[in-house]
């Protein structure tokens, strides 16, 4: 199984205000999918992630898309499946940025 890891060169930062606003929002039960909460900065690129992209960098530190997935499943109403898909489909865009690595 492949693992995950970020680029030790990416800087990132949560934005704790973004954050607080999102949670209240969910609790709420509203759509939070268009709200940053963290930024990544690398070679002059930079990359604004919602709740759920800040959630899974989190997580790529040496686990697996199953072990993300997992991690994840608790804390958003969505099928395995497509938490599953949605986490992929981030993974690689992270990937070709140069942002996280596989590793056996």
């Amino acid at each position: 199984m492949q693992t995950i890891h970020r680029n030790p060169n990416v800087m990132w930062r949560e934005e704790e205000d973004a954050l607080a606003r999102v949670q209240e929002a969910l609790d709420r039960g509203d759509e939070v999918e268009e709200t940053g909460t963290s930024v990544l900065f690398s070679g002059g690129s930079m990359l604004s992630l919602n709740y759920l992209g800040t959630e899974i960098w989190k997580l790529c530190d040496g686990l697996t898309l199953d072990g993300i997935v997992a991690e994840l499943l608790p804390q958003f109403d969505v099928e395995e499946a497509v938490l599953r898909e949605d986490v992929q489909a981030f993974l690689d865009e992270l990937a070709a940025k140069g942002f996280i690595s596989y590793a056996e």
